[in-house]
């Protein structure tokens, strides 16, 4: 450990905790991280996860030596339970895990000391809030320890993720310690309440109340902190523009710095395979398609386009209000113009369900049974034509039907009959809990966007993330990805957005908004974007309307290029990503730190 230079302890909820997108942050970001600081950079979590140790690694008895290590034993001394070692990522760097229920016995005094010192009440029945309290006590006493004069005389930034990793800033602040802080904020708690319930967000922004909109959502304790973290850091950081506006009206005050997210590209590279890897996960996806739509009616696998969005549930901020009615309207142009092309779209989210619909298992089950039996087929046949050719000179083939036994003649038969239905293809591939509730599925009702054999347009609605494990597709999300042609996701509140950036580290273009912090920095910073596979669909200050026939009229020019076009367009989108490589784009986040220690 380099002696003359800082630390960096960057501490986050979702270190070693998989909950949402700042784990990808933090994760793609460590290995950019950890070539600039080595040894003197440090993570901090919670000791939550119930897989935690799938991703932790216990320091030996050797690593403690260092003032990391010597904090951890004194905590360990004073009786808190806390545990110190490696995140099992890229870069591997030390990690610090702190188990929150360790002091939920101190509960009382810890916000006691909230209010008395900086008049944040917190409520007692909120679980969520007891963890984060309890954490931020945690690691305040850790930086307590850290930051001894006797433990080492380095100086230390503290980086500080989203309010419930933010609740130590205001008492290191008030305990006046050695610790220079950072705060970064990826979408304030508050705008996303607002975003999903206003559909002039943007508009009304600057005329909001935060206290009367925060007790109206019941959501002021979560606030308050966000607001104190956000006051009490020396450097105080957010991922967009787009995010800046809202945190001056929200937060009250206005970012020094904006630090945009990017990728370890690194992972997703394929050099020149990654056009091959498009054909092969196609392919897998074209037998999905194969066994959900073909028992009723078939389409050309060959003039089919496979579009896509995923992401958390969030019907109107995630953009799947305007995503349904453009689709709607693509549909409607496509028949128009007699257009020969099939669009599958797939939304690809979580939702609660029962159990995966038996048809749709029927369905694949029958499929695999069919091709199972055309390979018994072809096998027969190649055996005994080998056997017919080598038998003579110049033989003359018999049909080839007769070197079929009538046993899997009768067989296929059978088993194609048995596939066959006239049941229109289904929408949702799950047995949902709310689905009479269901907005995506009202939608598609009263569309009556419901896979009629003339719609061009085909929906899948699928209300779980694409694991190996599915019994339907049995392939990775990143898989899945590479085989779609066109990820769509305009969101209207989206202060980042990695599903576009991880559309273009895969060779795959993509749909955004100008309302994404994604969408408003390829915007400002990426020369041709269109050209390049991103493009933008412009939400702020738009109507409804005027963004979902920009949208519609997106997908209708993207439909009728030429798979050339499109085979092009895949090596622009692939060779732009590396624009948005971490070891490109961490010099914002270092930018900040250089900011701290010049404020410490």
């Amino acid at each position: 450990m380099n002696q003359d230079s800082p630390l960096l302890i960057e501490t986050a909820w979702e270190v070693c905790n998989q909950v949402g997108g700042i784990y990808t942050v933090i994760r793609t970001k460590i290995p950019a991280a950890v070539a600039a600081w080595k040894e003197n950079y440090c993570c901090l979590g919670p000791y939550v996860h119930a897989n935690v140790q799938a991703e932790f690694e216990p320091a030996d008895s050797g690593d403690y030596d260092n003032p990391i290590g010597r904090a951890v034993q004194k905590m360990c001394e004073s009786g808190f339970e806390v545990h110190y070692g490696y995140w099992l990522v890229t870069g591997k760097p030390r990690v610090v895990l702190f188990n929150p229920y360790n002091v939920y016995h101190r509960l009382g005094d810890i916000k006691y000391e909230l209010w008395e010192h900086h008049k944040i009440s917190t409520p007692s029945d909120v679980e969520l809030i007891n963890q984060v309290v309890a954490f931020g006590y945690m690691v305040k006493e850790f930086f307590i320890r850290l930051a001894d004069g006797q433990n080492t005389k380095q100086k230390i930034i503290g980086h500080f993720h989203e309010w419930m990793a933010g609740t130590p800033i205001p008492e290191i602040r008030y305990l006046n310690l050695p610790v220079t802080m950072v705060f970064t904020t990826h979408a304030t708690l508050l705008g996303r309440y607002l975003a999903m319930n206003d559909p002039d967000f943007y508009n009304h922004l600057p005329f909001l109340n935060w206290a009367h909109e925060a007790r109206h959502f019941n959501i002021e304790p979560s606030v308050a902190m966000e607001r104190a973290a956000a006051h009490g850091a020396q450097v105080f950081n957010t991922v967009s523009d787009v995010t800046g506006e809202e945190c001056i009206h929200l937060l009250g005050r206005k970012p020094d710095n904006i630090v945009p997210n990017g990728l370890n590209i690194e992972r997703f590279v394929a050099l020149h395979e990654f056009q091959n890897l498009h054909l092969e996960y196609k392919k897998q996806i074209h037998r999905f398609v194969m066994g959900h739509f073909f028992h009723n009616y078939k389409f050309d696998l060959d003039k089919t386009l496979y579009f896509f969005t995923s992401g958390r549930y969030e019907y109107r901020n995630k953009g799947f209000d305007l995503t349904l009615e453009a689709l709607a309207r693509l549909n409607g142009l496509m028949r128009l113009y007699d257009i020969d092309v099939t669009v599958v779209m797939f939304f690809v989210t979580k939702r609660p369900f029962t159990s995966i619909n038996p048809f749709a298992l029927h369905t694949r089950a029958m499929l695999e049974e069919i091709r199972q039996t055309c390979k018994a087929i072809t096998e027969q046949i190649g055996e005994r034509m080998f056997n017919e050719v080598a038998g003579g000179i110049s033989p003359k083939l018999p049909p080839l039907e007769t070197f079929i036994d009538d046993y899997w003649r009768l067989r296929l038969r059978r088993t194609v009959q048995s596939w066959r239905s006239k049941t229109l293809p289904i929408v949702v591939t799950h047995n949902l809990v709310d689905d009479q509730k269901d907005e995506i599925l009202n939608f598609l009702r009263v569309s009556q966007l419901v896979n009629h054999p003339y719609d061009k347009v085909k929906i899948v609605y699928h209300p779980d993330f694409i694991s190996p494990a599915s019994p339907l597709f049995g392939m990775e999300y990143n898989q899945f990805v590479r085989g779609c042609h066109l990820g769509i996701f305009p969101s209207y509140y989206e202060p980042w957005g990695y599903t576009p950036l991880e559309c273009m580290a895969s060779g795959v273009p993509s749909v955004t908004s100008d309302l994404s912090g994604f969408g408003d920095y390829a915007m400002k910073n990426l020369r041709d974007y269109e050209e390049k596979g991103v493009y933008i669909v412009n939400r702020y200050n738009r109507s409804f309307n005027d963004s979902a026939n920009q949208l519609a009229e997106q997908m209708f020019r993207f439909v009728q290029m030429s798979r050339r076009d499109r085979i092009s367009q895949r090596n622009r989108v692939e060779a732009a990503s590396v624009d948005f490589d971490w070891s490109r784009l961490y010099r914002h986040y270092q930018e900040s730190y250089r900011l701290a220690l010049e404020r410490f």
